[in-house]
């Protein structure tokens, strides 16, 4: 039988296009659908590995992708949102999740796959409503998934009949670890499990695969599909590169289980097909949707060790950003305001310690250039606006109780204070994307105002590091001392400005140059004035 192999070809690419376009119209869709809550789930359904299996289940299915909330895990850990030994559960719950796609691809609805596809595209353009525009994305992407499924099964149809295709797949039939390493090489290309795995449930069902070859390299694409966390992972903290690492680590060890007992384990899923009726595609769902369950349940007692050896496999000390409050605990608010009001004002502290280390992370990154300087102080400022959503809402919920004049009182300056503090990141977060302006453009400033940013960043650090100290202890000669350092910044600030005016009229800097100096002494100059503000509340006492 001669094969057209440019019609093998299109349909396979086309089908496989169409295929993966499905997938990220279905998880984009059900991802608007659910709204921005994929974070706050992972962020509270995580306290315990149970739970956090739980969580990666429900959000993979929203997203439809393992890899997808692998790296959303991967992000929040390198955050601070989420402990490594939290992301384990989540991981775990990922590989139970992404299960769904095959399982959506086993039932047989190829045949209604285009008016599927035309009902999504009437709700995206036809109704202005956006939710309704995100039910349409997300159905259109369920029928584009079977339609590029079907284009991709009938170009593999032929394959069964290829002579070099049916002695690969007695190779992978007699050698198992073969079909591994092929499952793994092709996810690796793909970038998407869940298009490999429909492709092998296409070849399963023309026939042009037997199930024991099939099986391992299901296997293989579950080890494949870790590549995309591994990538994310790249240049963040060590807890967010022991969270990707965890990913492979948990499939490759599946795998290897698996593979011990494939004889055992191609009969059970042979037993179920025989048992449910089940059709081809049904079937390699079931292995894939058993395989990560059974490898879940298996390691799951064991979160501790492979805690343990990921942090052996992956060394170092991590700086840990904690995004969530440590000190504000909702009970004391109706037990006593007062003690309510010192849990908030250790928070702030807290938080205005976070706001000068995200001081010096910006001076660090303007003096070395070195990347994961500004990284922290993006971390850290993201950390302050979740801490300032925390403290504020605490706070919120004290002042529905009763208050004495004096609680009432410093009720009120906590509340300046936190929105003060927050203000010095966004500040800082100016100043980094300056630098970052800077460093793009290869804008080159005078030795002069090299010295003169050094001297006016020195002056800030310490004003900002009194301010918190001040608030803490009530120090009130510190307080008096911060004010005399912000009457410093503001003199620095107009010196510095004329000085560097002189120097662009003289023609040593150029105008981009001049830019980014006042820019970033006019930024250093307003956190000095939100440091003032801080202490305000110290010298009213």
């Amino acid at each position: 039988m001669d094969i057209d192999l440019q019609t093998l070809l299109f349909e396979f690419i086309g089908g496989l296009g169409i295929f993966l376009l499905g997938i990220k119209f279905m998880g984009e869709g059900l991802q608007k659908s659910a709204g921005d809550r994929l974070k706050d789930i992972l962020d509270k359904f995580t306290s315990n590995p149970f739970l956090g299996v739980l969580a990666g289940i429900i959000v993979t299915v929203l997203i439809q992708s393992s890899s997808g909330t692998t790296v959303l895990t991967v992000g929040l850990v390198n955050a601070g949102f989420m402990t490594f030994r939290q992301a384990i559960g989540v991981i775990m719950g990922a590989n139970i999740g992404t299960t769904v796609t095959a399982f959506i691809i086993g039932l047989d609805i190829g045949e209604y796959s285009l008016p599927i596809m035309a009902v999504g595209s009437f709700l995206l353009f036809f109704f202005k409503n956006q939710k309704v525009n995100a039910v349409g994305q997300a159905v259109f992407g369920f029928g584009s998934l079977f339609f590029g499924l079907g284009l991709m099964s009938s170009g593999m149809a032929p394959l069964q009949s290829l002579e070099t295709f049916h002695e690969l797949t007695v190779k992978m039939s007699d050698s198992p670890v073969l079909g591994v390493v092929v499952g793994t090489v092709f996810t690796l290309i793909v970038q998407s499990s869940s298009a490999t795995i429909g492709i092998l449930q296409g070849l399963f069902s023309e026939g042009a695969i037997e199930l024991k070859a099939a099986i391992p390299v299901l296997f293989g694409d579950n080890i494949g599909t870790t590549i995309t966390a591994v990538l994310a992972a790249i240049g963040t903290s060590v807890a967010a590169k022991r969270a990707a690492f965890t990913h492979v680590i948990f499939n490759l060890v599946g795998a290897v289980i698996f593979l011990i007992f494939l004889g055992l384990f191609t009969t059970y899923i042979t037993f179920l097909q025989g048992q449910f009726n089940l059709n081809p595609e049904m079937t390699i769902a079931f292995a894939h949707g058993n395989f990560n369950i059974f490898n879940t349940i298996i390691q799951f007692p064991f979160i501790g060790a492979l805690a343990w050896l990921v942090t052996k496999l992956v060394p170092g000390e991590d700086t840990v950003i904690e995004f969530n409050p440590k000190h504000l605990d909702p009970l004391l608010i109706q037990q006593s305001s007062a003690l309510a009001l010192n849990q908030a004002k250790a928070e702030i502290v807290r938080m205005g310690e976070y706001a000068h280390q995200g001081l010096e992370e910006t001076n660090l990154y303007l003096t070395t250039q070195n990347q994961k300087h500004a990284e922290m102080g993006m971390q850290i400022e993201g950390a302050l606006n979740n801490l300032d959503r925390k403290i504020t809402d605490y706070l919120v919920h004290i002042s529905s109780g009763t208050m004495s004049e004096l609680e009432s009182n410093q009720h009120t300056a906590l509340m300046d204070s936190v929105r003060d503090i927050e203000r010095i990141g966004d500040h800082f977060e100016n100043i980094i994307e300056l630098i970052d302006y800077k460093i793009s453009n290869k804008v080159t400033v005078t030795e002069e105002a090299k010295e003169d940013l050094n001297d006016m960043f020195d002056l800030t650090l310490s004003t900002v590091k009194q301010a918190i100290k001040s608030l803490e202890n009530s120090d009130r000669e510190a307080a008096l001392a911060v004010i005399q350092k912000e009457d410093q910044i503001d003199k620095m600030e107009r010196v510095y400005r004329k000085k560097h005016i002189i120097r662009m009229n003289e023609g040593q800097c150029s105008g981009s140059a001049g830019i980014v100096f006042v820019d970033i002494i006019s930024n250093l100059e307003r956190i000095g004035d939100h440091a003032v503000n801080i202490i305000e509340e110290v010298l009213e006492k």
